[in-house]
């Protein structure tokens, strides 16, 4: 199986500001052959460019420019021509489709963050002072760095990335490794139920609070966007210092909120793979979730529009992205396939509606948004807990009914 290691790198000054030309290079390679599709297919001849076409045209490109362009590996700004050929893809599929097509863009300077290196060895090398007791990874034209390996990497290193967010530089490897062994047999099985004013509701009875990264950095966070704000929108090289500390400012409270969501949910997926061998969860769609409301056209004034409860739509999405559901699951799925659990995903309609002791459906069954009370048997239950038990038992009847 393949596996993912991210690393925290300390470059130089020097190393640094080489690593910031390698991304303008390799952004300015992205945005040329971007350019040059497009002219070719605006020709009345509408020729299509391929990948094979712009990596030839590398040699040359290297051999007119040698100060730039020249200095990179080559391998590397080949994976930025095969990024751009799998945007162009996607394009075309989406077209195909009938969805909302997405035309490749232009990538300004700060949005282009990431330079792939396909294989150790070719343009890089893990671990390449391997007597020197501090980690190195070595990038052609920019050096040795040391990397803070604050875990060991297991298997055969297979491609290297280089990554910034912010002011920190991460080099993310991906191992080839032999299927980790199975964590021992619990006996447990669980359902989970997702929410807001609880993160989550188990089968059990038992919750995991909703921390609310968000919410608790959002006095900061206003406080640091009315500051930059006041400063007039400029290109990056044209900012001014004080300009230049605003923009970072807010950068690093969104990366923290990030990283805290993120911390939060490796925490939560770990007890569960842990604790127990078969997880079910809903299958919630958040895109769908998270949609603004349709407009309301007033029939008596056109041009004018009747409430559609948007405000209170946009109140509850902001809540859907802060909880942070979409990330929590797939670090579930891919926990419990390291550990040899099963998670499956079950229909969420009417889950937290029907009484597990009797069956009785209706919405009538839910009086408020954390009291379940059965209008046929009587039950009465935390609505989130009847959610969850209902998820394990639909869980529960895909399993045993075998694939499809």
């Amino acid at each position: 199986m393949i596996r993912a290691y991210k690393f925290l790198m300390r470059p130089t000054v020097r190393q640094r500001a080489a690593l910031g030309e390698m991304l303008r290079d390799h952004c300015s390679l992205y945005n040329g052959a971007l350019q040059e599709r497009r002219d070719a297919y605006r020709h009345t001849s509408h020729t299509s460019i391929r990948y094979g076409h712009q990596s030839a045209q590398l040699k040359e490109i290297r051999a007119f420019d040698p100060e730039r362009h020249g200095r990179w590996s080559f391998s590397s700004q080949q994976a930025t021509l095969r990024r751009l050929d799998r945007a162009f893809a996607a394009f075309f599929r989406r077209v195909k489709a009938g969805d909302k097509p997405g035309y490749p863009r232009y990538r300004g300077v700060n949005w282009f963050d990431t330079v792939d290196f396909p294989k150790d060895g070719d343009g890089c090398r893990w671990d390449s002072t391997p007597h020197d007791p501090v980690t190195r990874v070595r990038l052609q034209g920019v050096g040795h760095m040391k990397v803070n390996q604050h875990r060991p990497v297991i298997g055969k290193v297979k491609t290297i990335s280089v990554k910034r967010e912010g002011r920190r530089w991460y080099v993310i490897l991906t191992a080839d490794q032999a299927e980790p062994e199975p964590l021992p047999k619990t006996g447990s099985v669980v359902g989970i139920d997702m929410g807001i004013a609880n993160f989550l509701a188990d089968s059990h009875g038992a919750f995991v609070p909703n921390p609310r990264h968000g919410r608790k950095a959002a006095v900061k966070l206003a406080a640091a966007q009315k500051a930059l704000a006041r400063f007039p929108r400029s290109r990056r090289d044209e900012r001014t210092a004080n300009h230049r500390r605003a923009v970072q400012r807010v950068a690093d409270l969104h990366r923290k909120v990030r990283r805290q969501r993120l911390d939060h949910a490796h925490k939560t997926a770990l007890d569960l793979v842990r604790q127990h061998d078969f997880i079910a969860h809903e299958d919630l769609k958040i895109r769908n979730m998270v949609n603004a409301p349709a407009p309301n056209p007033d029939p008596e004034r056109p041009g004018s529009f009747l409430p559609n409860g948007a405000r209170a739509k946009a109140g509850l999405n902001h809540s859907l992205s802060d909880a942070g559901w979409g990330v929590f699951l797939t670090i579930l799925h891919a926990k419990a396939e390291s550990a040899g659990r099963e998670v499956i995903a079950v229909d969420p309609r009417n889950t937290s509606r029907t009484c597990p002791p009797c069956g009785h459906v209706s919405a009538e069954n839910r009086p408020t948004q954390e009291t379940f009370h059965c209008q046929s048997c009587g039950h009465q239950a935390h609505a989130d807990t009847v959610g969850a038990l209902n998820v394990l038992r639909a869980g529960l009847v895909r399993r045993d009914a075998g694939p499809a």
